[in-house]
């Protein structure tokens, strides 16, 4: 079972008010700590392909984004370095849509990290799985810096 996390740390706070992506997308951080975060979004009809299902992009972004805050929440930048999606059931205009990113191994600097999407009735959309390479150096003082600086 999934805890559910009602903060977000200083780190996934900075982050998220800089990203213009997630902010157009109506992404909202419900909840981040180091290795586990909680991000949901409401499927518009702006977010549809011409079948009029949810852009699997969108969802892959959703779910990265998630993976993000769980890989930097604790104020060491980290980035995905790669990442992989299985879609499993198709989300519409008007579904509301939680990914619950976690962490499943760790070496060196190198951690793995599954995300699962799912509707407000808790079906399975997509899993995602990514990989993060912590980089070191604050995320709250990361404005304007590049990943090398």
């Amino acid at each position: 079972m999934v805890r559910q996390m009602s903060e977000v740390t200083a780190a996934s706070a900075a982050m998220h008010e800089r990203d213009d992506v997630a902010q157009g997308l109506g992404i909202v951080i419900d909840g981040a700590e180091l290795g586990a975060a909680t991000a949901s979004m409401t499927v518009t009809d702006a977010m549809t392909n011409g079948l009029g299902t949810c852009h699997g992009g969108i969802i892959f972004s959703l779910a990265d984004t998630v993976m993000g805050h769980a890989s930097n929440a604790g104020d060491e930048k980290s980035l995905a370095t790669t990442a992989s999606i299985e879609w499993i059931k198709a989300a519409y205009a008007g579904d509301h849509l939680t990914a619950i990113s976690r962490t499943v191994a760790t070496r060196g600097r190198n951690t793995v990290h599954d995300v699962d999407v799912r509707n407000e009735a808790g079906e399975a959309i997509a899993i995602f799985r990514g990989q993060t390479l912590t980089l070191g150096g604050s995320v709250v003082e990361a404005v304007g810096t590049k990943p090398n600086d």
